[in-house]
This record gives structure tokens, C-alpha cells and sequence, in this order.
């Protein structure tokens, strides 16, 4: 099971393989705590002249689910909100097709 700290080094690293195709510094500008994980926002850094961000594209934000460590980055084009809820549904859906796989084979046992 991550840690917040683990979860953290893990989207770092997918933003470095980032870096160098951008001009721009990026950070991790804010992170959400959610039942199964945390979602983290990132982007680039303000510029220190003008004060603004500069926009990037495809720079949606990074769910990770702390117990199986998956690392998913959302598009854009939907809004994030329903996105996590969609994920909630998809991890009740595996838990349940893990728990009726384990009863047939525990009837298939006995």
C-alpha cells in the first residue's frame, strides 16, 4: 500500500519523462486526497517576471490508487469529477468479480 510521500515520488517521475520536451518548469501544483487514493494536479511553474503560468496541453491530472499503485492520467476533455467517480465504479466492479471468483472456487473445493 503507497504512502502519499510514495505516491508523490511516483507521479515526479512520470512528470520528469515530461520535462525535457517542455521549455517550462513543472511542479505538482496541488493533490487531493480520495477514498482509494490521491488525484495530483501539476503544471508549470509561474514565470517569475510576468507571475503567470504558462499553459501546457495534455497536462491532465494523475490519479493514483494507493493499493494496487496505479498511476492514471486523466484527459482533459472530461470533467475530473466524474472521472474519479467512474474509477470508484470500476473498483467496486473488480472487487466484486474477485469475491465471485473466490466463492466458486471455494464451492468448487467442497
Amino acid at each position: 500500500m503507497l504512502t502519499e510521500k510514495d505516491a508523490r515520488r511516483l507521479v515526479l517521475a512520470e512528470i520528469d519523462a515530461v520535462r525535457g520536451r517542455v521549455e517550462y518548469d513543472l511542479e505538482i501544483q496541488r493533490v487531493e486526497a480520495l477514498p482509494f487514493g490521491w488525484i495530483f494536479y501539476w503544471g508549470a511553474v509561474r514565470d517569475g517576471r510576468s507571475g503567470r503560468r504558462p499553459l501546457l496541453g495534455g497536462n491532465g491530472p494523475i490519479l493514483v490508487d494507493r493499493e494496487n499503485e496505479r498511476l492514471i492520467g486523466l484527459p482533459t476533455h472530461a470533467p475530473v469529477a466524474r472521472q474519479i467517480a467512474d474509477y470508484g465504479r470500476r473498483l467496486r466492479r473488480e472487487a466484486h468479480a474477485r469475491n465471485l471468483a473466490a466463492k466458486q472456487a471455494a464451492q468448487q473445493r467442497t
